[in-house]
């Protein structure tokens, strides 16, 4: 696009716009009847690190009559530039603009980009209304985590694809095929690709609200729409991805990336993961084994990154660290997401070239009875014992994670924090040499839709504010560096990830209102989208701040993660009483609804059976 060369030196980081990557693929526009671009909706540097969008550009350009072109969001001076010099957004591999593809894919994994993908619509010149397009726009689709409560962007979203895309994507595929054959309408193919398993339609339902607020009923409107929507599950892990685009630039994960596994059986009560992305699925190791020598033949990379929601927990995780070290004794080997404990610290110091600047520790609360509320197992004494043997194996930093505001947590909890980091400190100047540093990340209690905490109330911003003191006077007086994210970002966070169908006017006036980049601090603007649910009559306190009835029909009832309702409500009963629940690869099955996917789950189950037959015999 030569229009580019009288704008991209004005702009910050212009490499973020040129495209042409090593191993992008560019297919022949005028052969491939169907085009689909893969949107990223924040900064390229963190779409780029983003591990879906890679999958799905490659398993939907192995189809010969498909391409897949990439688009992340422009930052606010190339969206300017843009829109003064009337360039339409455009897609990185052939720059055409995003409003001639035929299906636009939106991966949303954080609720605070949700007016990027408005803005980014804007740019395209699309409607970004999807009551104002029709069959000349493209089809806008939406995945990932947020997507399993679609209700705040179902004014903005033609379906939703709810879990793992990468069988359900295909499906799509085939479904829009059949559309262009047949020459059918727009509102045709949405009722047909509503008979799709994972596909929702928001446009086929319709909400119904009682006087107080709270929702009636959600209903289908067509037959072709089913009352509920299961996410999709596949049950093996597609083939990774080995020859991934290399940026021209730093971005945030710069370096290769296998996920070895999916799914978490931790089960912290606060984590919506461990949730959505049951059950485990693990890759064997000769598949792993294979993909870092593909990665480092295909990118040039020195670093690749075994990636999982808890990678101590692949089976024989020494022995495929041990594996990969023999046969690549000069490539650093990063192992994010640890579960640190004794075991992690051995295999984190058999990596030799692992700079041991620092550890990472999430306790997320201050006392153990509240770490039992929220399922975290985690003793103090044990992790003082851990942090006492990072320090004598030569780390020299540590950085705990906090969290304010979770259920049940009192003033002696915050008070807790202050103990523990002091005790921590304590460990770390016994070490013999440099006296590790310590520091602190503060964040706040954000409930989640499909988490056992789905029902409570957030704390309210002034009492988080009081929180925040109390630690910085009892902190700072020791010399402890500690960081917080902003209170009212996450009272955002929670509205957006908690709201019902009517959030979609607030997002369109805060938008209007110039609110873009959300989750960047110097973008974001609290005043403005309190103006936004003050034009549309919605409090943000009714969202966050109010403690949700069991039997409360949720924005997202209609939504069927799995992981059944009745197993949530358990786990919120245990929480109240801080009882654990133990990790059910290591004990007894849980019977969270997923049971049927695990065969040693359905194992456990009848030996269960059979032992309370048994029990009752005699």
């Amino acid at each position: 696009m030569k229009q580019l060369d009288n704008i991209l030196y004005r702009v910050k980081k212009p490499a973020r716009y040129t495209g042409g990557e090593w191993n992008s693929i560019q297919k022949d526009w005028d052969k491939t009847p169907v085009r689909i671009a893969l949107i990223y909706p924040d900064l390229y540097e963190i779409g780029m690190s983003n591990m879906a969008i890679p999958i799905l550009y490659e398993l939907l350009n192995n189809q010969p009559d498909v391409l897949a072109e990439r688009a992340y969001a422009p930052w606010v001076d190339m969206a300017a530039e843009m829109r003064a010099a009337d360039i339409p957004l455009f897609s990185l591999e052939s720059g055409h603009p995003l409003r001639e593809f035929d299906i636009l894919g939106f991966s949303l994994g954080y609720e605070l980009t949700y007016t990027n993908v408005l803005d980014m619509l804007d740019l395209a010149k699309i409607p970004v209304l999807a009551s104002e397009r029709d069959d000349s726009h493209p089809l806008v689709i939406a995945g990932g985590s947020c997507a399993l409560n679609p209700e705040p962007m179902a004014d903005f979203v033609d379906l939703f694809v709810l879990g793992d895309g990468e069988e359900v994507v295909l499906e799509l595929v085939d479904s829009f095929r059949n559309w262009r054959q047949r020459g059918i309408s727009r509102g045709e193919l949405l009722r047909r690709a509503a008979t799709i398993p994972g596909i929702y339609v928001p446009g086929l339902y319709q909400v119904e609200y009682q006087p107080d607020g709270l929702i009636k009923s959600v209903s289908p409107r067509v037959p072709e729409a089913k009352p509920s929507v299961q996410r999709r599950i596949v049950s093996k892990l597609p083939p990774p991805v080995t020859k991934p685009v290399v940026p021209y630039i730093e971005v945030v994960h710069d370096r290769g990336m296998i996920e070895i596994q999916r799914g978490c059986t931790h089960g912290c009560r606060f984590c919506q993961a461990s949730v959505i992305y049951r059950p485990v699925r693990v890759r064997p190791q000769e598949e792993i084994l294979q993909a870092v020598e593909d990665i480092i033949a295909s990118t040039g990379y020195t670093e690749v990154s075994l990636v999982s929601l808890s990678t101590s927990d692949y089976p024989d995780i020494d022995e495929l660290v041990s594996g990969i070290r023999r046969r690549y004794p000069n490539l650093a080997l990063s192992l994010p997401s640890l579960y640190i404990d004794s075991f992690s610290l051995e295999l984190m110091d058999s990596l030799s070239l692992y700079k041991k600047t620092g550890l990472t520790f999430a306790p997320e609360a201050g006392s153990e009875k509240l770490r039992q509320g929220i399922n975290k197992n985690i003793s103090e004494e044990g992790l003082l014992e851990i942090a006492g043997s990072a320090f004598d194996r030569g780390w020299t930093g540590l950085k705990l994670y906090f969290m304010l505001g979770l259920p049940g947590e009192t003033r002696d909890d915050i008070e807790g924090i202050v103990n523990l980091v002091d005790k921590v400190r304590s460990v770390g100047r016994q070490t013999k040499g440099r006296t590790p540093q310590i520091r602190i990340t503060l964040s706040t209690f954000v409930p989640k839709p499909h988490t056992p905490f789905q029902w409570q109330a957030q704390e309210s911003g002034e009492s988080i504010q009081a929180k925040h003191e109390l630690l910085k006077s009892g902190l700072s007086r020791k010399g402890i560096k500690f960081s917080w994210r902003d209170p009212e970002t996450s009272l955002l966070e929670t509205v957006l990830s908690r709201g019902d169908r009517r959030l979609g006017q607030v997002i369109y006036r805060a938008w209007q209102l110039g609110c873009v980049f959300d989750s960047w601090s110097e973008h974001f603007n609290y005043q403005k989208w309190l103006e936004a649910f003050k034009e549309a009559g919605l409090d943000p306190g009714f969202y966050a701040w109010r403690q949700r009835s069991l039997d409360e029909i949720l924005p997202w009832s209609h939504i069927d993660v799995g992981v059944s309702t009745n197993f949530l409500k358990r786990e919120y009963q245990r929480s109240l009483q801080g009882k654990l629940t133990r990790d059910c690869r290591k004990e007894a099955c849980l019977a969270c609804g997923l049971e049927n996917w695990q065969p040693a789950c359905q194992q456990k189950l009848a030996e269960a059976k059979k032992s309370s037959l048994t029990a009752a015999k005699s």
